[in-house]
């Protein structure tokens, strides 16, 4: 097999969770383009417009026990999928000041509690079948903190879940992996350009590439975690953050220089 070919998912089934987002748009593009056979998945209908999808399923995550049945419904119309990209995740509580029992327990239900719920009956039947790679899309925030400490716990809880299905499952083919980004030039961004327009002076500092990541260079990571390219790559998490993570430039720059 080439190199090249290695990279490739020609004929695969990909399931895509918060496929209507920024980076799941992207994640769509991305693996379209390496031949698989997408389907996407977001909790309403219209965030799916326009998208071309093999399949849809609309899936309140918050919810656990509607969420494992519409998968189940899903795999029945589908087959099973050979990738699993968990994408979907929300936060709004950005400080510790801002947190309540409300804002907590839907946090931790849609960024992990969910993520479980739609992920674990798939788990199985990869096991059943022999194959399969998962990736989830967690966060920086998983291992340091930068704000938003109920979807930080969630992200941490990712890296947790995927390490347990790469050890326990492995031995039957199933593969899982996690990207951990930093922040993402998604529309996300908008309402905080929106209120602060000098906002990105203030984080650029900070990242040692000098910008932030693109959803494009997200959803690359993940069509090589999902390929034959990263055969022998299981429970990792992959930063793709600018180099946010390997150290603190902003006190390089302020105390050292």
């Amino acid at each position: 097999m080439s190199a090249a070919s290695l990279f490739r998912l020609d004929g695969k089934g990909v399931l895509i969770t918060g496929a209507g987002g920024g980076i799941g748009r992207a994640l769509i593009e991305a693996f379209r383009d390496a031949g698989a056979v997408v389907s996407g998945a977001d909790r309403a209908e219209d965030a799916l417009e326009g998208l071309e999808l093999s399949h849809r399923l609309i899936a309140d995550l918050a919810d656990m026990d509607a969420t494992a049945s519409a998968v189940r419904h899903h795999m029945a119309a589908a087959g099973v999928p050979d990738v699993v990209i968990s994408n979907a995740g929300f936060t709004r509580a950005e400080t510790l000041e801002a947190l309540d029992n409300s804002s907590w327990q839907s946090e931790l239900a849609i960024n992990l509690n969910g993520a479980y719920a739609l992920t674990g009956p798939v788990v199985e039947a990869m096991a059943e079948r022999g194959s399969g790679a998962l990736v989830f899309i967690a966060s920086v925030n998983g291992s340091m903190h930068f704000g938003n400490p109920a979807y930080s716990a969630a992200k941490a809880g990712l890296v947790a879940y995927a390490r347990a299905i790469a050890v326990e499952r492995g031995a039957r083919g199933v593969r899982a992996n996690v990207i951990c980004p930093g922040s993402v030039r998604t529309p996300a961004w908008d309402h905080r350009l929106a209120d602060d327009p000098r906002l990105l002076d203030k984080v650029l500092p900070h990242y040692p590439l000098g910008r932030i990541v693109t959803p494009a260079e997200v959803a690359n990571a993940a069509v090589f975690l999902a390929s034959d390219a990263a055969a022998g790559i299981t429970g990792i998490s992959m930063a793709v953050d600018a180099g946010l993570t390997a150290g603190n430039l902003r006190f390089v720059d302020d105390i050292l220089r």
